[in-house]
């Protein structure tokens, strides 16, 4: 229901508006139904890792003395949930979407290739911010205020809620230089056929590096010095 709506919301906005954001109103259609599938996968608003529960409960310590990396674990287990989730709760609103509304059903294989790519780099950058995210549980102890900010943050700058181009001048530029837009809009823009593919892979492929970096760098500061409630 919530993806009917925004659809027909944007709808309206682009019959006042043609060509806006460089999207005709089926690709606007198409970014709507594309977001909603991306929301499960990706964990737009936030979760879908169980670390906060540990580190309050102590459990973190355990799982710091197992011989496995606790990120790429963390890594592993997140990627079977979005894969999951794709397939329950991705395709079936793009399905409902194609079956009330004309949207952009690419025809070239090489499309959907850099879109499934593009898709894929997505979910490793969602978790790597999703990871930072819970890790700061090691020195808040209570993640609400963070992990509020972080679904705020996700929403707005994802393109999740309307796409980047509309943001104007060098607000747009900044809105769509973050690791947000690396989640969402770049995704959606390699389906839709409206950005270079190497230039849009490199930026999501260099965000997926830069914070499964920063990610490794707290999982080594947690291991020489945690707090947690009870010990």
């Amino acid at each position: 229901m919530f993806g009917v709506l925004r659809a027909y919301i944007l709808i309206a906005l682009w019959q006042a508006r043609p060509g806006l954001a460089g999207y005709d109103v089926i690709d606007a259609v198409t970014f709507c139904f594309i977001t909603q599938a991306f929301i499960g996968p990706m964990q737009l608003f936030g979760g879908g890792l169980t670390m906060p529960e540990r580190i309050r409960s102590g459990d973190i310590a355990l799982d710091l003395i197992r011989p496995a990396s606790l990120q790429l674990w963390s890594l592993a287990e997140d990627v079977g949930r979005a894969a999951y989730l794709f397939l329950v709760r991705g395709i079936p609103p793009m399905l409902l979407g194609l079956v009330l509304f004309d949207i952009v059903v690419p025809g070239e294989p090489g499309r959907w290739l850099a879109f499934l790519t593009g898709f894929a780099i997505a979910v490793v950058v969602s978790f790597g911010w999703r990871y930072l995210v819970a890790l700061s549980v090691c020195w808040l102890v209570d993640d609400r205020g963070v992990a509020i900010l972080s679904m705020v943050m996700t929403t707005f700058f994802s393109g999740m809620l309307l796409p980047l181009h509309l943001f104007p001048g060098w607000f747009g530029d900044f809105a769509r230089s973050l690791p947000f837009a690396a989640m969402v809009q770049s995704a959606t823009d390699l389906y839709l056929g409206k950005v270079p593919v190497l230039e849009t892979l490199a930026f999501q492929a260099f965000w997926a590096v830069v914070l499964l970096g920063l990610g490794a760098l707290g999982t080594r500061a947690i291991r020489h010095k945690v707090v947690i409630q009870g010990g």
